[in-house]
């Protein structure tokens, strides 16, 4: 399973109360890719993503561009080891 990687991503800019969220889990399921999303205190959004490295490579790059709504002004990205999520979900 070298081929799997996870990604650690905080997005700040307009990204709360625009379906910024809703739209990440719904492209992480069109990219096969397991993890979380949830919003910030701080008006930020944080997401995991863990899958195989070309999918996760290309939800990371979504992540510059966000929902339709959204004004991504900073993608911050950790890349590890993968700890075997499986599905996407939002927390809350």
């Amino acid at each position: 399973m070298s081929d799997r990687t996870r990604a650690h991503v905080f997005v700040s800019g307009r990204v709360q109360g625009v379906f910024y969220r809703a739209t990440t889990r719904e492209q992480a399921g069109n990219h096969g890719v397991g993890g979380w999303v949830k919003n910030l205190d701080d008006g930020r959004v944080e997401a995991v993503f863990e899958g195989p490295e070309d999918a996760v490579a290309a939800m990371v790059e979504w992540c510059h561009e966000g929902s339709d709504r959204a004004r991504v002004e900073a993608v911050n990205v950790e890349y590890g080891e993968p700890e075997g999520l499986d599905g996407f979900a939002i927390r809350r």
